[in-house]
């Protein structure tokens, strides 16, 4: 008995895309092995392309200027604020920002519920969204999360790491998880102003209309600064 292997044509050869099969005394049959698809790479650099460009162009802005870069995302942002995140959350242009306002690193703003998840196999497309509306002269500390539909009235304040999921009346500090009124506004005034007559060393210079972070004699203010305050606490650091 004598087998026959399937031999390929020349035009399997000429053709990468078509696999002619040959057996003697069997019919001819055309294979076609389709080409690999270039879509999902193509995606995938594109998506990488834009991270790059994107990252680039942020560390273009400081926290003094970051409002810049947030408008063209849509937020609306008042003048003189000090932002150190380059986002806010996933619908930016639900957020609003008053003027002379601090945003501390790694706030998170919350402009969408997440939880309806929960009852997407009743609707597939269920989302949930409010916007966030920062006033005037307001703070946000550290790791402070906002959640959506929350206004945050002027001259308040939110302590690092509080969770904020109703709104804050105005001259407030809120504080907790969740963030709750916390003390006096005004006390709190008098307590830095007593501080800082305390802690501010001696011979600083600040020229009239500068700050003390655009003042000429910031790096000379800031050594005093380090060795006034060294003094005031030996007790604490030792």
């Amino acid at each position: 008995m004598v087998t026959t292997e399937p031999q390929e044509t020349d035009t399997q050869m000429s053709d990468p895309q078509s696999r002619l099969i040959e057996t003697p005394g069997v019919q001819r049959v055309d294979v076609r092995v389709p080409r690999p698809k270039k879509a999902g790479m193509r995606n995938l650099l594109r998506a990488v392309y834009q991270r790059i460009r994107i990252g680039l162009e942020k560390r273009c802005y400081t926290p003094w200027t970051m409002a810049e870069y947030l408008r063209k995302a849509g937020a609306q942002i008042g003048e003189g604020c000090f932002i150190v995140p380059t986002q806010l959350g996933t619908e930016p242009y639900l957020v609003k920002i008053g003027n002379h306002c601090a945003i501390a690193a790694e706030v998170t703003f919350m402009t969408h519920d997440g939880a309806p998840w929960v009852f997407r196999d009743e609707v597939p497309d269920l989302q949930v969204f409010g916007p966030i509306v920062i006033k005037d002269n307001c703070i946000l500390g550290l790791r402070s999360i906002i959640f959506p539909n929350v206004s945050i009235g002027p001259n308040s304040i939110v302590a690092a790491g509080s969770v904020v999921i109703s709104d804050v009346p105005p001259n407030t500090i809120v504080m907790g998880v969740p963030a709750r009124p916390f003390g006096s506004l005004e006390k709190y005034r008098q307590k830095c102003l007593q501080r800082w007559a305390e802690q501010r060393p001696p011979g600083t210079v600040i020229e009239p209309g500068e700050t003390w972070w655009d003042s000429r004699h910031f790096a000379a203010n800031s050594k005093r600064l380090r060795k006034h305050l060294l003094e005031l606490f030996p007790d604490k650091l030792t």
